[in-house]
């Protein structure tokens, strides 16, 4: 197992919620319950309550009490202190990777068929609730004459300069695309050759922007401060909206999961495994999905009963003839994350 580093430590006092009720539904989720959601705040938590949350609430009696952020820090000191007043938080599949059975509990809910979704997105501790792609976008404005239409554009600061942006983190895409770009067909990009990735990704290093934030990403493609991006769907979708003229490039993108995972020792675990479980059902997954332009979790929800607009459909990397996509290999960021964001650390200062 991994030992994952954490640089920040948030005290569970001051997050301490009471959260209690009694009674029973036909669902077998209490009547009077409340879960506790730790999730990312802003809009995207807004979604998750319209989508997910009021209707869990309509069908079973159980109320929500929404915090934010949702940090791995604060699951780590609520175990250990054992005080965990969380009981659903959207985060990071591979913390619940690295740690199941020890800072997230591990679902045995029959409702959480795994075959249900699609192959590689599971875990002991994580179902998807939803599925998107790191999106390599560029735009227009920026250039007129030839368009890139290829990953390997990304990569061709001869023929298409500019700033490139990308998430501060080595799991957004990047890797992958370098070693694609270097001549690495596609179903061999895992197990990832580190050095053959950063090799090239060295090849564009002074053009590439490093984003704090999702937020700083949109804020940068709509102020023009780059002319190429490799982020996640709903940012793309935001950032297209917010003004920034982008279009997708359909040659080779990977694709991802969200996940609710459940912190351990919450006392509502079967019934945050029933949130979880209806959550992942049809309906709710084309609600959440026509809010946020991302995928639902199961493949056997048809795309185009979502009403997507047509500005979510120009970035939906999930519709038909949209080039070639991978899905980012769990096992492999859940065993090596850790030493990835050190020498992703390293290398942008060196």
């Amino acid at each position: 197992m991994k030992t994952f580093r954490f640089l920040t430590v948030i005290t569970v006092g001051a997050l301490l919620i009471s959260a209690c009720g009694v009674g029973g539904g036909e669902s077998g989720a209490a009547a009077g319950k409340t879960l506790t959601w730790a999730s990312t705040g802003g809009q995207f938590q807004e979604d998750e309550k319209k989508a997910l949350q009021e209707p869990f609430t309509a069908k079973t009696g159980t109320t929500f009490t929404n915090v934010s952020p949702a940090e791995q820090a604060q699951v780590r000191t609520m175990v250990t202190s054992g005080k965990t007043i969380w009981d659903l938080a959207n985060m990071s599949w591979i913390y619940a990777g690295a740690y199941c059975g020890e800072l997230f509990e591990k679902l045995d809910d029959p409702a959480l068929d795994r075959s249900k979704f699609p192959a590689g997105t599971t875990g002991d501790c994580f179902v998807p609730t939803y599925r998107y792609a790191n999106i390599f976008s560029y735009n227009a404005d920026m250039y007129p004459g030839e368009k890139p239409t290829r990953i390997e554009d990304f990569f061709d600061l001869k023929r298409f300069p500019g700033k490139r942006v990308v998430y501060d983190y080595p799991k957004a895409g990047l890797l992958e695309a370098a070693l694609v770009a270097d001549g690495v067909p596609p179903e061999q990009v895992y197990p990832i050759d580190v050095d053959r990735a950063f090799k090239k990704i060295d090849t564009i290093k002074s053009s590439l922007v490093f984003a704090p934030s999702y937020g700083a990403i949109q804020q940068m493609m709509v102020d023009k401060q780059a002319s190429m991006v490799l982020t996640v769907t709903a940012r793309t979708i935001v950032s297209a909206q917010s003004g920034a003229n982008l279009v997708a490039v359909w040659d080779f993108n990977t694709t991802d999961i969200g996940a609710l995972v459940i912190p351990k020792g919450t006392p509502n675990k079967q019934l945050a495994q029933q949130m979880l479980a209806f959550v992942t059902e049809p309906e709710q997954g084309i609600a959440y999905a026509k809010l946020t332009g991302t995928a639902p979790a199961r493949p056997d929800v048809d795309l185009n009963s979502v009403g997507y607009t047509e500005q979510q459909k120009q970035f939906n990397a999930f519709l038909p003839d949209r080039g070639t996509t991978v899905e980012q290999d769990k096992q492999w960021w859940i065993e090596n994350t850790d030493a990835l964001v050190k020498r992703w650390t390293s290398w942008k200062v060196g």
